[in-house]
């Protein structure tokens, strides 16, 4: 390595050795100095020969120019890069490399194309924009993360990219070096870095470093930013922030080293200048009350902080970043006290500024004023004595060998000791800070390697340069140095890595000039040497320095003046001022003063000042509590105790400066430059002259000299060939070697072999070489398009000469057609007209005849009308007058047969009204007795069987009562027959015969009475038949007057179909409209996956959690640790009594005493619970007083001893087997529940909070046992009443059954409850009444058949009042649909009137409305309907269940407490459950201790190829199977065992394989065939449509398992996101390369030149082999057949496909957006074709309808935009109306990137891209650049039930499932 001093200005000027003087021909653009613009284009227009002085130039507004050469004049200009190299991504690509040429590219790509980044070989310079730009955000971080450098667009992200893959790969740490001059960008750029590494290496653990880190910098901000004259917010101090990872590459802390804080700012500021942020922040905030002590006001009232005029920065709030900077405290765990401290000490500051010090009149000493408000809040704030402190800041201590003198200061020495202490104080505050924030973000885990950020000054110049300044600049002289050896290191080892000789490369060495600044004898040294001197001035020094160093070549003395001295460093000459360099050297603060700070009352005011031998100014805390791979001086300085002999600041910021350099050396550094393009901060504004400054300053030049000096120009060989394939000859092209093909090539074209080299795998290439061929491929391109274009102008007129041919023998062919034409129509007019007259004629003449012959027919009709009419008149008039007399005769008939059955009916309302009122008084008796309380209580119980009786019985009444009557009729008439003989007889017999008399008339009155019956039922149907008639022709009415409406609705809509046109409008919106509900229903949907999404993500937190806290023993695996689990102990499952609270203690104890205590879904369980059973207790507490008060009025007798006896004796047995199984259960629960607590204290001890929490549990649960134990109680009595009451109905019924009772009593089938009261009542009275009729014979007969004739006439009389009232009920619901109808028609006609009063538009849009509301109504109606249903259906599922657990205790217990004897027939029947025979199909049995057998079996060992030859989803149908025989079984716990342990072994398992396609889509298929099974077999008719017979027998008996379905239904959604990230995760990496970079078009691609990046180290063997689009394909398809083979639902599928093609349109685009290589024509025409074949490959799949097209679209428009032409205003139009899925952030972005492959294509103007900018600003588009590539669309799954028959299913032998029975 050669080292070589120069002057930096004239390192870009120089020339090559040997010029090439024919490239100065005629054309060749130049460029030329120019004072304003630094450089100006001009071309050449004569050719240039060598010796000639004068260059004739053209400027580019055609100015003439005569450019003078020679040795005194000028050199050659600078040569211009091709207009295919301007605007490239690495400054390094570029053909010429010199300073225009970089110039111009950085322009251009910033004022036209809006790009803020640019590489320059290693270096990225960054262009502060001055605006906010949407490139930041998570998407883009996503975009660069993972990629190599040189693929994606520049950007600081991928810079930090680099550095962490380097880290990751090489094991060696990084630095990320970003300087510039102040307001170019610096800590906005290392900010973005951090947020970077934040977001990529986010801590795996809770600790929340990343945020703990990007906190810092609003508190950094805050209290080291300020406002200067060229920034808003400057660094005013250097950082260095180390962010360490761990093996796994997460951030696991961070330390911060700062450097050579800017204290003067504290005391003094420039004009249009502030103090730091943190004065004014904390005046804006000084109203708040927790402030109201610091005494202060507004800023502008304080002397430190309105020196600047200006205290407001415009945008800026200083109140609400004050509040940001909190919340950075907050977060960083400092507390609210030392918050309070650290802002009491920032406000005594701004108090101490405004002591007010008088000078005496003396000069020499100096007072405070008495009572000064400033100075007495500056000593409370800090907590300081008043006096002491006044008195030393006055007056002073001099210490001498013998005495200790006190001096008075004057009064510019006391505000000079007044103003360091203020910067004393300011200092040791802001290094606290940073050793707090240190402290927060130390750790204590070991840390691997770490990524250094470097914020720090660039180079600075000012028109006064002090003691800062040269520090500054001194930093950036070592910082250039270390850059240019890494610069120099890498070329020389890309050089020798491809073998390409190596030639030594001068390069400018600054350690010349850093010599003068640090060497022995130099400025720093002689600085301290004279600060040493008791009596040194700044004069001295600088006459030292002027005596010492004035032979050096990088130090001068101004001409002018003798108190200042020139360095000349690398970037530019430096002239410094002496004045004030000792002082700030010395950074003097008197002991005295300090002292008084210690001795604070505060603590933290105190610990600042304790140790006074630190380091008074200078901010290098990190240094000795840095993180443990800091890097130290190998010797370090002993410390010197002598506080006289102390650092000072030059000594302190060299050494810090030194073990920075040395932690730099030690990591692989990477630059970012910022360039500041202008001084008037305006947004996209550049400067020339202020860039070519800060490019000659940074580094960039030197960069680019370096590369220059060798071949920067790189290519592979497969690029050379693909790019300059054109200039071969045919013969080249069959060599198989393409490296001997670019070989030959080069030998021929390019003569000097000194111009390029091969290297092993590129060809490097001279400045120039790469735009000389260019220029030949150029040239062979027009030529071949002038060939191209002279042999399509030939073949274009050639076929103009054949259409002119073939035009005119086409018109004299039609000519002479027309002409034939003509003729043969004259001929064909004139024979139709004849045929005309004669028709005419003959028309005439026949209707002249038919007008009289229809004269007479008419005359002859009208007559013989007239006769007939009076005939009929006659006979009609006949015909009325026997309807009258036909109509008065029945009248007076009916109204005399009224009179008579008005007569009856009321003796038979007075008659049934005496006997109403004594069987209400009989049932009123009744209704109080135990039998009535049995009846409540059995209701229900004989209520299910008589519904499954009724339908039948009903079906059969009807013949039933024929039957009866038809008998009853019979027997009459045989009785009737039979008692006339008798009474005969009789009357022959005695002679008194009053008794028979009487019976015979009672006999002729039921006659009489029975044939009125028949009367009245007749008539009764007879009107009934009537009236249904009538309402029927009313019906019919109403039908033939809505016909009506409808045709004249229809006629409405014919009249108003004009107006179609309008309505479309209105069917837009109503479309739009249902679009939007549909959206949101998308996103509610979205929303509540989602949150199902960060359920999962906080589950799987959990369980590494409690994999971390229980990793080193026995980890207890919870079953119930996720809500969704828990979830599933739904206490609906349960169908016992005491389900609820069964379910809550068993999840209290599964889940474990803390988390039960914090479960709120348990303890609102326990609370509905107890709701609940209080109600139920007051039910039961209301009937049993009804029942005692019924008992109490009816005043039964009481009960005899045996029968007291019997009912204690069934009471004590139901309670004692009630107590002995409630007593097992509770022993069971409390052991398991003290078990679970044990374990629990054992694992760890509960705090207070959960204590308390568990108390409160266990007193619900007390309480809702104690309400329990009442229930029983009374449950036990009603149970003991129903017993004894079921025992006297038994007594009665076998009484009655053992007297006399006709057959008929035997019936069956009673009609309803009122007949069987009155047969049993009159069973009774014929009972009571029998001795009294039994003498008239010795048989009883002629009695028995009375009281039957008159329990056949009762029972006929209640058939006929039942008939009567469900007629009158049929009548009334008639009458209600008619007026139902009757206001359905008042309406309709309303609606009409009112839609014929408006204009056509307005009834088309009220008809649409009506209709919208209707179907609302509608929809409506029948949700509520359905849910009505679905309750009614729960509640009697529920109760059914509830009595079938009832039947089997009531059974017992009766069984118990009745005689042995005594059979109970009738209570049998009506609680015995029928249940199916034992010969069930389609269940697996399985026992309790194999479930775990089971599950492993299924689930945790299944492999998906194991049943890959069963049918799909076996394992479903398996589990559903046994699912169902749980539920035949009525085994509520082996379901809930069951499914709980099915679903965490699902869980289990995806979570082993969550990378696992394969088996995530199996888990999936068989989850969803599960879910599906469960609805299928659920018995809900919704899901019964489309299932057989066979299948709806299979239904579930017992359980409702609407909740498990809801568990599983969230399970399917998590894994199928599960899917769709293993998925993406595969294919994401095969996405960019198949789809934008494979050549699916051979030869269509073409290569442009590569700079440094696309050579750089990160990419040698990185990253994938290169993909294509048939690969991408192929994985498609391996999704899609494994999918299929699983048997996943094909809706499903397609939804999966549907992301899958979101996420290669997301990744595609994203990638198309952020680089600019791809933004071609040719790359979108591959574009398009793969596309093409993306669609291609759904049509053969049968997926073009699940939307996947649909995902697709802007890419589809993307590579459209690609491919139109950008040129005019239609062009732009035409964009605006294409590109309708492209926001417009994205368009202009891609019409930016937009890069032309060839010299013929055309850039897009800056003027068209402002065109479509204003067409699309009416555009309500999200300001959106990248796609989200996180966004997943909300899955359905639809119901698919199975057509498979469960008992049909075969089960393989080789999944070892022998403990399986079938059933």
């Amino acid at each position: 390595m050669k080292r070589q001093q120069k002057e930096p200005n004239t390192i870009a000027k120089k020339q090559e050795e040997k010029i090439d003087y024919e490239v100065y021909c005629q054309y060749t653009r130049v460029w030329i100095p120019d004072p304003e613009d630094v450089w100006r284009a001009a071309e050449i227009i004569k050719d240039y020969t060598e010796g000639e002085p004068i260059l004739y130039l053209k400027l580019e507004d055609e100015t003439p120019l005569e450019y003078r050469i020679g040795p005194k004049d000028n050199a050659l200009p600078f040569l211009r890069n091709p207009d295919i190299l301007v605007g490239e991504n690495d400054l390094t690509a570029l053909s010429y490399l010199h300073e225009p040429a970089v110039l111009h590219n950085l322009k251009v790509r910033f004022t036209e194309s809006n790009h803020i980044y640019t590489y320059c070989g290693i270096v990225l310079v960054a262009i502060n924009p001055y605006e906010q730009l949407q490139i930041y955000g998570e998407e883009v971080i996503n975009a660069y993360s993972g990629q190599n450098m040189g693929d994606m667009d520049p950007h600081i992200f991928a810079v930090a990219e680099e550095a962490y893959k380097q880290m990751a790969r090489d094991e060696r740490n990084q630095s990320i070096i970003v300087s510039g001059e102040s307001g170019a960008g610096k800590t906005v750029s290392a900010k973005y870095a951090m947020r970077f590494f934040a977001t990529v290496g986010g801590s795996a653990n809770d600790t929340n470093v990343e945020e703990k880190v990007l906190a810092s910098s609003p508190i950094m901000e805050a209290i080291g930013n300020a406002k200067t004259t060229r920034n808003d917010n400057s660094s005013r101090f250097g950082k260095y922030i180390q962010i360490g990872f761990d093996r796994s590459y997460h951030i696991i802390g961070a330390n911060m080293r700062t450097y050579l804080l800017e204290k003067s700012r504290v005391v003094f500021q420039a004009e249009d200048e502030r103090n730091y942020h943190i004065f004014y922040q904390l005046c804006a905030s000084a109203s708040l009350p927790e402030f109201k002590d610091l005494a202060l006001t507004s800023a502008e009232d304080f002397i430190f902080t309105s020196q600047g005029e200006n205290i407001f920065i415009e945008g800026v709030n200083d109140a609400e970043d004050f509040e940001k900077t909190r919340e950075a405290f907050t977060l960083l765990g400092v507390n609210d006290s030392n918050q309070s401290s650290i802002f009491r000490i920032i406000a005594s500051i701004l108090h101490l500024g405004n002591v007010e010090i008088c000078s005496e009149r003396d000069g020499d000493s100096c007072h405070i004023l008495k009572n000064d408000p400033h100075l007495a809040h500056f000593c409370q704030l800090l907590g300081v004595e008043l006096e002491q402190m006044e008195h030393w800041l006055c007056h002073r201590k001099l210490v001498t060998t013998s005495e200790t003198y006190v001096k008075n200061m004057s009064r510019k020495q006391a505000a000079n000791a007044r103003d360091a202490l203020a910067k004393h104080i300011y200092a040791h505050m802001f290094d606290w800070i940073v050793e707090y924030v240190n402290k927060s973000l130390h750790t204590s885990s070991k840390q691997h390697s770490f990524i250094g950020v470097l914020d720090i000054y660039g180079f600075e110049t000012f028109e006064i340069n002090s003691f800062e300044q040269f520090c500054i600049n001194y930093a950036n002289e070592k910082l250039q140095q270390q850059f240019n050896q890494h610069v120099f290191k890498l070329e020389q080892e890309e050089y020798m890595k491809e073998q390409i000789p190596w030639t030594l490369i001068d390069f400018y060495d600054n350690q010349p000039c850093i010599d003068v600044i640090e060497a022995k004898l130099g400025i720093l040294d002689l600085l301290d040497e004279e600060c040493k001197v008791p009596k040194g001035t700044d004069q001295n020094w600088c006459q030292k320095l002027y005596d010492r160093l004035s032979s050096s070549v990088h130090f001068q003395k101004p001409r002018m003046s003798n108190t200042s001295f020139i360095v000349i460093h690398f970037a530019d000459k430096v002239e410094y001022q002496c004045d004030g360099f000792l002082e700030k050297n010395r950074d003097t603060v008197y002991e005295e003063q300090i002292n008084i700070l210690k001795a604070s009352k505060f603590q933290l005011v105190a610990d600042l000042f304790q140790d006074t031998n630190k380091d008074s100014s200078i901010s290098t805390s990190s240094s000795s509590k840095s993180s443990r791979v800091n890097v130290r001086a190998s010797k370090p300085t002993p410390k010197v105790p002598n506080k006289e002999h102390r650092k000072t600041v030059g000594h302190q910021f060299r050494s810090s400066l030194q073990l920075l350099m040395e932690t730099l050396n030690a990591t692989t550094p990477h630059y970012v430059r910022c360039i500041k393009p202008n001084d008037e901060k305006e947004a996209f504004s550049f400067e020339s002259r202020r860039a070519v400054q800060q490019l000659r300053a940074c580094g960039v030049l030197e960069t680019i000299r370096i590369s220059a000096a060798g071949y920067p120009s790189r290519w592979t060989y497969p690029d050379f060939f693909n790019r300059y394939r054109v200039l071969m000859k045919k013969s080249d092209m069959t060599v198989g070697d393409k490296k001997l093909v670019c070989r030959n090539l080069l030998e021929t074209l390019v003569k000097d072999p000194d111009k390029y080299q091969f290297g092993k795998t590129k060809i490097f290439f001279r400045a120039g070489q790469v735009a000389y061929l260019e220029k030949l491929r150029a040239d062979k391109f027009r030529s071949a398009c002038i060939k191209i274009q002279k042999t399509v102008r030939g073949w274009l007129q050639r076929v103009r000469y054949q259409k002119i041919r073939k035009s005119a023998i086409n018109l004299q062919r039609y000519g002479r057609g027309y002409m034939a034409r003509r003729y043969a129509e004259q001929l064909r007019l004139t024979r139709a007209a004849l045929i005309c007259q004669k028709q005419y004629r003959m028309v005439r003449e026949r209707r002249d005849y038919l007008r009289v012959s229809q004269a007479v027919v008419t005359i002859q009709a009208f007559t013989r009308g007239m006769l007939t009419r009076r005939i009929f008149q006659e006979f009609l008039l006949h015909h009325k007058a026997m309807i009258i007399q036909k109509h008065v005769r029945g009248w007076l008939t009916r109204r005399k047969f009224r009179r008579a059955r008005n007569a009856a009916i009321t003796i038979q309302c007075a008659y049934r009204c005496m006997r109403a009122k004594r069987e209400l008084k009989q049932l009123k008796i009744e209704a109080r007795s135990a039998q009535h309380l049995k009846k409540l209580n059995t209701g229900m119980e004989n209520k299910i069987v008589q519904l499954q009786r009724k339908m039948d019985d009903q079906s059969n009444d009807l013949k039933t009562q024929n039957e009866q009557l038809v008998v009853a009729k019979a027997s009459l008439g045989s009785e009737v027959n039979k008692l006339q003989k008798e009474l005969e007889m009789m009357r022959s017999r005695q002679g008194d015969g009053s008794q028979l008399t009487s019976l015979q008339d009672e006999l002729e009155k039921l006659r009489a009475e029975l044939q009125e019956a028949h009367t009245h039922m007749k008539k009764l149907e007879e009107k009934h038949s009537n009236e249904k008639m009538g309402l029927e022709q009313r019906v019919e009415e109403l039908d033939r007057e809505n016909s009506m409406l409808k045709s004249e609705k229809e006629e409405m809509n014919r009249r108003i179909l004009h107006h179609s046109k309008s309505t479309e409008d209105q069917e837009s919106s109503a479309s739009q409209s249902v679009g939007r509900v549909q959206a949101e229903l998308d996103d509610e949907r979205q929303s509540y996956q989602n949150l199902l999404r960060e359920f999962s993500r906080l589950e799987q937190r959990y369980d590494n959690l409690q994999e971390a806290k229980f990793q080193p023993g026995h980890k207890r695996n919870n079953s119930t640790q996720s809500s969704l689990e828990s979830d599933s102990n739904y206490p609906s499952i349960s169908t016992s009594e005491l389900g609820d609270t069964d379910d809550a203690i068993q999840i209290v104890e599964e889940m474990g005493v803390e988390k039960a205590a914090m479960d709120i879904g348990v303890f609102m369980k326990l609370q509905k619970r107890v709701r609940e059973l209080e109600q139920e207790r007051k039910r039961l507490q209301v009937n049993l007083e009804k029942m005692e008060d019924q008992v109490n009025c009816k005043g039964i007798e009481p009960k005899t001893t045996s029968e007291q006896e019997s009912e204690d004796l069934a009471y004590s047995s139901l309670k004692r087997q009630e107590l002995e199984s409630e007593n097992k259960k509770l022993k069971n629960d409390l052991n398991e529940l003290r078990k679970a607590i044990a374990d629990r204290a054992s694992q760890n001890s509960s705090s207070n909070e959960l204590q308390d929490g568990y108390n409160l549990l266990l007193g619900q649960l007390k309480a809702a046992n104690e309400e329990l134990e009442v229930r029983k109680e009374e449950v036990l009595i009603l149970r003991t009443q129903i017993v004894s009451a079921a025992h006297q109905k038994e007594e009665t019924t076998n009484h009655i059954e053992t007297n006399n009772v006709p057959e008929w009593t035997n019936s069956k089938k009673p009609i309803d409850k009122e007949e069987a009261v009155r047969a049993y009542h009159g069973l009774c009275e014929s009972k009571n009444k029998a001795s009294d009729w039994g003498y008239l014979n010795e048989d009883g007969e002629l009695g028995l058949a009375y009281q039957g004739l008159k329990q056949v006439a009762r029972l006929l009389e209640a058939q006929l009042q039942s008939q009567a009232r469900k007629h009158e009920d049929e009548l009334a619901a008639f009458n209600t649909q008619i007026e139902l109808l009757k206001d359905d028609i008042e309406k309709k006609q309303e609606m009409l009137n009112h839609t014929m009063s408006l204009s056509p538009e307005a009834q088309v849009e009220y008809s649409v409305q009506q209709e919208i509301t209707r179907l609302t109504n509608d929809n409506l109606d029948l949700k509520e309907l359905v849910e009505k249903l679905e309750k009614n259906e729960r509640k009697l599922k529920k109760q059914l269940r509830i009595y079938m657990k009832k039947v089997p205790d009531l059974e017992v217990s009766l069984t118990a407490s009745s005689q042995p004897t005594k059979a109970k027939p009738q209570l049998t029947r009506q609680v015995t459950v029928q249940r199916r025979e034992k010969d069930f199909e389609g269940m697996l049995e399985y026992y309790k201790e194999d479930e775990a057998l089971l599950v492993k079996t299924l689930i945790t060992d299944m492999k998906p190829h194991a049943v890959s030859a069963t049918v799909p989803c076996l394992p479903a149908y398996i589990l559903f199977m046994c699912i169902r025989h749980a539920d035949y079984i009525n085994d509520d716990q082996k379901v809930h065992s069951l499914l709980t342990s099915n679903i965490n072994a699902i869980k289990k398992v995806l979570k082993k394989n969550n990378n696992d396609f394969e088996m995530t889509s199996f888990w999936l298929a068989n989850t969803s065939r599960l879910l599906h099974c469960l609805k299928q077999y659920s018995g809900d008719e919704a899901f019964m449509t489309q299932n057989t017979a066979k299948q709806n027998e299979h239904c579930l008996k017992n359980f409702d398992l609407a909740e498990y379905r809801q568990v599983l239904s969230d399970l399917s959604i998590q894994i199928y996101q599960q899917l769709i990230k293993v998925a993406e995760h595969m294919m994401q990496p095969m996405i960019v390369s198949a789809m934008l970079e494979s050549e699916s078009i051979p030869s269509l691609a073409g290569v442009k030149p590569m700079g440094y990046r696309n050579r750089s180290s990160s990419m040698d063997g990185e990253g994938p082999g290169s993909y294509t689009l048939e690969a991408l394909i192929k994985q498609l398809g391996q999704f899609h057949s494994v999918m299929g083979e699983h048997g996943l639902d094909p809706e499903i599928a397609s939804q999966v496909v549907r992301q899958l093609f979101y996420s290669i349109n997301a990744i595609t685009l994203n990638n198309l957006l952020l680089r600019k290589d791809v933004c071609s024509w040719s790359t979108g025409m591959q574009l398009r074709y793969n596309i093409s074949q993306m669609e291609e490959w759904l049509r053969g799949k049968n997926l073009h309808q699940s939307g996947a097209v649909v995902n697709i679209g802007p890419v589809i428009q993307a590579a459209q935009l690609l491919q139109v032409k950008k040129k005019t205003s239609q062009d732009a139009e035409a964009i605006c109306s294409l590109c309708t899925s492209l926001t417009m952030q994205q368009i202009v972005k891609i019409l930016n990137l937009y890069t032309p492959l060839n010299e013929f294509e055309e850039r897009v103007t800056v003027s068209f891209i402002r065109n479509i900018q204003n067409r699309l600003q009416d555009r309500n588009d999200v300001p959106m650049l990248l796609v989200d590539t996180k966004h997943t669309f909300p899955v359905l799954f639809p119901y698919t039930p199975s057509a498979l028959s469960l008992e049909t299913l075969h089960i393989p032998a080789n999944l070892s499932l022998d403990f399986l029975t079938r059933v």
